[in-house]
């Protein structure tokens, strides 16, 4: 289990949502996560390099049908960061006690 830490990078909302919505996943594509968040392709570009910065997300770029295509997988520093804060998320709520 991860280590019950709050993570400041993870918390902003569209980013939690972006992690919640890599982790079941090997990855997703840009598009994909920008219609799941209803976010422009500038506010997903923004919080999407904020999660690279820290290590939480790679990215990989595929061409389909002459168009290039840019794929985002969560790392699995990204994982063990997001288990982490939910962890402690419902410490806080009072939901988990140590």
């Amino acid at each position: 289990m991860a280590k019950a830490r709050f993570d400041s990078t993870i918390h902003a909302p569209n980013r939690l949502q972006i992690c919640a919505f890599l982790a079941p996943l090997e990855e997703a594509e840009f598009q994909a996560i920008r219609d799941e968040l209803d976010v422009s392709d500038s506010v997903l570009s923004k919080h999407l390099k904020q999660l690279e910065d820290v290590g939480y997300v790679t990215f990989s770029k595929t061409k389909v049908n002459g168009r290039q295509r840019m794929w985002v997988a969560l790392t699995k520093s990204g994982r063990n960061a997001l288990a982490g804060h939910i962890e402690e998320l419902k410490r806080i709520a009072g939901l988990v006690t140590d």
